[in-house]
């Protein structure tokens, strides 16, 4: 039967942490966790929610043990494992992405998003959007911004899937100092697929030579090619190592 609660003794080898530097990080609150008759308890749900918020700043030697714990964490769950290419939508492209601030660019990728007809309300989306931007920015050092709402947005989803979009130009989308181009709106239908696609997604916009290549192209099956093509190469290097 899979664990819902885990203690320390048990989230230790998962996460890769000494049973004392877990014990500290929960004194600490630098992870979710609450005293239960005396000990340390780890909600699942709240321990893929805290791994969501490090992805943003994982290498990718630290995205690939990220998966394999996610694996562990939800063995014995039914979630599917579809593949990034599989997940982004043909009508939820688009090159260029009108919108010259955040709020433009949010409102446009989410339009685009209802072109599917998967999402079934807008406005609900870019509200969770913008909550979830306040909280933690998504956009990153590379030019990209993941997306998505804090949690997933079951109610209004018909199935999970991925918008994309790229601007003419770089707009300032966060207070890192980057311009931002490249936007995905990752629509998830539980949190644990989610932080699968969004652990595989970061790892495909690491590959060397991958977003230069996607800032060249706009046809939505040439986009959806390269992943593809990228993260069956992810997989097979994984065979061989």
């Amino acid at each position: 039967m899979p664990l819902e609660y885990f203690n320390i003794d048990q989230l230790s080898p998962l996460l890769r942490f000494s049973t004392r530097q877990l014990q500290r990080m929960a004194e600490r609150d630098e992870i979710p966790a609450r005293r239960v008759g005396g000990e340390w308890r780890f909600s699942r749900k709240e321990i893929i929610q805290w791994l969501q918020t490090r992805i943003g700043t994982s290498n990718e030697e630290e995205l690939i043990e990220m998966e394999k714990v996610l694996q562990k964490l939800v063995e014995g769950f039914p979630v599917e494992n579809l593949p990034v290419a599989d997940l982004l939508h043909p009508n939820g492209i688009r090159v260029p992405l009108e919108g010259k601030s955040a709020n433009s660019v949010i409102e446009s990728i989410v339009q685009a998003a209802m072109e599917t007809d998967l999402l079934w309300d807008d406005r609900a989306m870019v509200n969770a959007i913008h909550e979830r931007e306040s909280m933690y920015p998504t956009a990153m050092d590379n030019g990209i911004a993941l997306l998505h709402p804090r949690r997933p947005m079951m109610d209004i989803l018909a199935d999970p899937f991925i918008a994309f979009g790229r601007t003419h130009h770089g707009i300032p989308f966060a207070d890192n100092g980057v311009l931002t181009d490249i936007f995905f709106l990752i629509c998830s239908t539980n949190d644990t697929q989610h932080l699968r696609t969004l652990a595989r997604l970061s790892r495909i916009i690491n590959v060397p030579d991958f977003l230069p290549q996607l800032r060249t192209l706009s046809e939505p099956k040439e986009i959806i090619k390269l992943f593809r093509e990228t993260e069956q190469g992810i997989d097979s290097a994984g065979l061989k190592n």
